[in-house]
């Protein structure tokens, strides 16, 4: 499910965000074996490292696939929480309390969060991926839409390689490289990984509390601030200013409260600072969104799936379902695309024009809406497209 990338791997070298790509596959494996080589890695610890690897094009029609992300938040979230998902996460809860509350006391992570983060990655550990990893981070390198993402994972795996937490022959995962219960990838795995149950080895595959408190103390790094909220869902007035609206905009939360907007569950975190998140625009469900939550896509960068995990994990904790509301017709994915070209047509960086309704469309949307005179609540519709 994590197919949009930790800032962790983002965060990358000149180098090797130049690094070449394409040509002879073989060839490529090469490049690589040499640059490890001179990275001081021994020769015959990278030719066995190696030695298996294979291209592989299903890695590359997974890249390309990725459809589910054109849901609205509603259906997304409706289809990846269950009852049973939930059900399993309070049964999680009980048999993992003391790892838990380890994590809470050292990391300062929320249980609900880590245990939304395992059902959606894969499913509380029963279905972790079945790519072979190495074969997907060379594959993925190789191929020139992203290597700069894929390339530095690949020395990561190398080094877990040499300590023994990594077998390039068997180690799976998704079809990214992450792997794990919470798929963390190779680096994310050398800089936060925990023996959580004092084996001597961090091992995400068969271990839940290694894998949870990696999790835990990746989120921390990442900058989670323990003991706050980080989603909490309220209702808003019918007068509100909706340009202010988005996590473009953010106010004390005690000041969103006195231009009326109310917590459906707990107490308006008054002191921290917050944004009015409408995932389907003015007339559907609401959300005060915390500092935490910004964390979140560090983690992943799909504005879909950081809500609906966040939004998961409330519930996890007790929290209500969220109040659907009415909202008005959205846009199919084909519709989405003609938007996104339309929008870039007017010189508005929306990314990719892939039908999906991220950061850069949604802001497009919202300051278009406010030239033509709409509610500007960034919820693309029909009447929109027309009005383009």
């Amino acid at each position: 499910m994590r197919v949009f990338f930790s800032t962790l791997a983002l965060c990358l070298t000149a180098s090797f965000a130049q690094a070449q790509c394409g040509g002879s596959f073989s060839g490529f494996v090469n490049g690589l074996k040499d640059e490890a080589a001179s990275r001081g890695h021994d020769r015959q610890s990278v030719d066995q490292f190696f030695g298996s690897v294979r291209q592989d094009p299903k890695v590359i029609a997974a890249d390309r696939r990725q459809g589910v992300f054109q849901l609205p938040f509603t259906d997304f979230a409706r289809r990846l929480i269950s009852s049973g998902r939930i059900n399993t996460g309070k049964s999680k809860a009980r048999q993992y309390d003391a790892v838990f509350d380890r994590i809470e006391r050292e990391f300062g992570v929320s249980r609900g969060v880590l245990l939304a983060f395992w059902a959606f990655e894969t499913d509380y550990g029963s279905f972790q991926g079945d790519f072979n990893t190495l074969n997907a981070l060379v594959t993925l390198s190789h191929d020139c839409r992203r290597p700069e993402l894929f390339r530095p994972q690949i020395f990561a795996a190398l080094k877990l390689f040499e300590n023994g937490d990594f077998d390039p022959r068997r180690t799976t995962g998704a079809w990214a490289g992450e792997i794990g219960m919470v798929q963390m990838l190779p680096q994310d795995i050398l800089d936060n990984g925990v023996d959580g149950d004092g084996d001597g080895h961090v091992s995400l595959k068969t271990s839940a509390p290694d894998a949870l408190m990696s999790g835990g103390k990746m989120l921390q790094h990442l900058g989670w601030r323990a003991g706050e909220p980080w989603l909490q869902e309220v209702s808003v007035p019918d007068n509100l200013d909706w340009s202010q609206t988005g996590l473009r905009t953010t106010k004390p939360a005690a000041e969103w409260a006195a231009k009326g907007v109310t917590p459906r569950h707990g107490q308006i975190a008054g002191t921290l600072p917050a944004s009015l998140i409408l995932p389907q625009g003015r007339k559907g469900p609401a959300f005060l969104a915390y500092p935490n939550f910004r964390v979140y896509f560090e983690w992943n960068q799909s504005f879909t799936y950081v809500l609906t995990a966040a939004y998961f994990a409330n519930r996890l904790e007790g929290g209500p379902v969220f109040d659907a509301g009415n909202p008005e017709q959205g846009l199919s994915g084909e519709q989405m695309k003609r938007l996104q070209q339309k929008l870039s047509q007017r010189g508005y960086d929306v990314g990719e024009i892939d039908g999906i309704l991220g950061a850069g469309t949604r802001a497009a949307v919202q300051d278009v809406q406010q030239q033509l005179g709409l509610p500007a609540d960034a919820w693309p519709t029909p009447a929109l497209l027309n009005a383009l």
